[in-house]
């Protein structure tokens, strides 16, 4: 597999963690303040299975809500689950789309994204087309992980890139500069003319189970390598065997789970509204 092709995802092993990982969308819709449109239309860009989005109409009642996403897999459960009228007067509909080029159509009120934007290479310079699509008063808010030089994901490209595995798998995964710097993405967000909100946050997960941190990469950040051994289950068992090991070590249980540090990037960026001045 080239380091370009995309990974299958399995929203099963995905949600597995959902009340983990839905934790972090959740603070980062309390940092988002009251939307301009009524109803207010909403983009979420890499919407995966759907689960989270569904949140935006708890939030907002009578939002015409969008998930974007670009994996048939997610995108198929996301219909199942999620697609069609909310109980508050509002719609929620999935498309295909690539974030990569995606641009909106129209004004939106909030874009949003949580986790996705750590998989598009260079996705800050996207930022002036999201927010020239925001309506005045607009926001764009999003969240990406922050832990690329965590145990987690150090010990699975040093594998990648060992001996045994180099010639399969080396360059399939991120790099550790997927993610910015809390301070670029205030630069580059007040740059744009916003009054933006950025912070981190490391969330403690108590994991339950055997091997939950392995059980957790295999949703997420792991797929790439999932993907590129899948024609050869004798060679990905191998691959596995070895990461489990390596994290094992790492990530020792304790008396009542397994702690799993993972720090988050959050970003909230508000345009000015209709009429006001920039100071």
């Amino acid at each position: 597999m080239s380091a370009a092709a995309r990974p299958t995802w399995d929203p099963a092993q995905y949600l597995r963690h959902a009340g983990h990982r839905t934790r972090p969308f959740t603070d980062l819709l309390a940092r988002v303040a009251s939307l301009p449109g009524d109803p207010p239309r909403i983009a979420d860009l890499g919407c995966g299975a759907g689960n989270v989005t569904a949140l935006l109409a708890d939030r907002w009642p009578t939002a015409l809500i969008t998930g974007y996403d670009n994996a048939p897999e997610m995108l198929d459960r996301a219909h199942v689950d999620h697609d069609g009228p909310t109980t508050g007067g509002g719609r929620l509909t999935f498309l295909r789309a690539d974030v990569r080029i995606w641009t909106p159509d129209r004004p939106h009120d909030l874009i949003v994204s949580n986790a996705t934007l750590q998989w598009i290479p260079g996705h800050a310079e996207r930022f002036p087309d999201w927010i020239a699509g925001l309506a005045p008063g607009g926001t764009l808010a999003f969240q990406v992980p922050g832990n690329f030089d965590a145990p987690s994901h150090a010990l699975m490209r040093r594998l990648t890139r060992s001996p045994r595995w180099r010639a399969r798998l080396d360059g399939v995964l991120r790099h550790s500069g997927a993610v910015l710097r809390p301070e670029e993405y205030l630069q580059r967000l007040t740059g744009l003319g916003c009054a933006a909100d950025v912070w981190e946050t490391t969330y403690v997960h108590l994991l339950q189970g055997d091997d939950p941190v392995l059980d957790w990469v295999k949703g997420t950040g792991l797929r790439p390598v999932l993907t590129a051994l899948a024609d050869d289950p004798e060679a990905r068992d191998a691959f596995l065997a070895e990461y489990r090991t390596a994290l094992r070590a790492a990530y020792p249980p304790g008396p009542h789970g397994t702690p799993f540090p993972f720090r988050r990037v959050f970003a909230v960026a508000r345009t000015r509204e209709r009429g006001a001045r920039a100071v």
